[in-house]
């Protein structure tokens, strides 16, 4: 059986025409799939019998299980899905009073390794399906609608690929799913409200840029290559010089005029002042904003983080040289929803954190 989350329209369409029945039921099918949230397919009253049974015959529609559904004091609201073979993946819904963001993860762990995230310690499992990806945006906005007074309004109304995993090395599942969430007849958000964060895969970044460009977001996290070799491991094969002429190149197709760089701040590490100065000289040639986010711990990390009038202070100096500049306000800290702190109870399979200790870096 198929999981109908794993096709696109397009596809859809070829399949079903091949079997003999109309395209036209494809954007029915959708219309009830991302419209409705209705899956069972005997429910959907205006297709045709034959094409219903033609569904049940050869489709299906599933989710992975959720193991659990925490609320934080904040509003913050953290699932995790069971993924088999003791492997899960978190998923984080942060609302505003505008807005619903969705954190959304591609993949089981992270090979990357960047030495402040909890979900790099895990180490890699696999990587997640396109179905395992939109899933994770078909339950968020089932489970929410409660708290909406109509079906027209969906609670999410902004996507950003930076839950567990690095979205653009598992490219062609992450790019199916964006699809999905960009296309009228399903989701239909647009791209300035769609996010691939990425710690600065080059290749992956120039395909994006013609395949399906959205708004971008750069895990920079360091001043210079020093730093960043250290913290940020593939900054080793795709040092700044290479990552900035591909944000560059980027941002030509991109839905914003900008790119955001991410800053996590790390105590003694990349938050001194000339640390700020050394950002300054770095991006002055590109449009961007500086996203500085508190580092949020997680046992025998290594790191601490910033403090408040140290964070303060490096963002006043990339102010002063015209930069647009924010801290992100820490969010579901209380049920380890907060940036970096994705981790869940995955099994190392790798076995990093032996590694690592062996290794003394951790």
């Amino acid at each position: 059986m198929i999981n109908i989350f794993d096709i696109d329209l397009e596809t859809f369409q070829s399949q079903i025409a091949q079997a003999g029945h109309q395209p036209f039921r494809a954007k029915q099918l959708w219309r009830w799939l991302y419209k409705e949230e209705q899956t069972d397919f005997e429910l959907m009253t205006d297709l045709a019998k034959d094409f219903r049974q033609y569904l049940a015959q050869h489709y299906q529609v599933s989710f992975p299980n959720i193991n659990f559904d925490h609320t934080s004091k904040d509003g913050t609201r953290k699932w995790l899905f069971d993924m088999g073979e003791n492997n899960a993946i978190e998923t984080v819904f942060i609302p505003e009073k505008n807005r619903g963001t969705l954190c959304i993860s591609s993949q089981v762990g992270c090979a990357l390794e960047c030495t402040f995230c909890s979900t790099g310690r895990q180490g890699f499992n696999r990587n997640l399906s396109q179905a395992e990806i939109i899933s994770q945006l078909w339950v968020a906005n089932q489970m929410l609608t409660d708290h909406y007074d109509s079906q027209e309004h969906k609670p999410v109304t902004n996507v950003v690929m930076m839950g567990m995993g690095e979205p653009l090395a598992n490219y062609d599942n992450v790019v199916g799913a964006l699809k999905i969430m960009l296309d009228d007849k399903a989701y239909g958000l647009s791209r300035r409200r769609v996010t691939v964060s990425t710690s600065g895969l080059v290749p992956a970044i120039l395909k994006l840029k013609n395949d399906c460009p959205v708004s971008l977001a750069v895990s920079l996290h360091a001043p210079n290559n020093r730093i960043r070799d250290a913290i940020v491991p593939i900054n080793k094969k795709y040092p700044l010089n290479t990552l900035f002429d591909a944000c560059h190149d980027y941002l030509e197709k991109a839905p914003r005029d900008f790119i955001t760089f991410e800053y996590v701040m790390l105590r003694d590490v990349n938050d001194s002042d000339e640390n700020a100065m050394e950002l300054v000289n770095l991006v002055k040639n590109i449009s961007c904003k500086f996203n500085l986010i508190p580092f949020n711990p997680f046992p025998k990390s290594g790191y601490e983080s910033s403090n408040k009038d140290r964070i303060l202070k490096f963002q006043k100096i990339l102010i002063d040289h015209d930069i647009v500049t924010t801290i992100r306000k820490t969010r579901g800290d209380d049920i380890d929803a907060a940036c970096g702190q994705l981790a869940g109870d995955v099994q190392d399979r790798t076995k990093r954190t032996i590694r690592l200790i062996q290794e003394g870096k951790k």
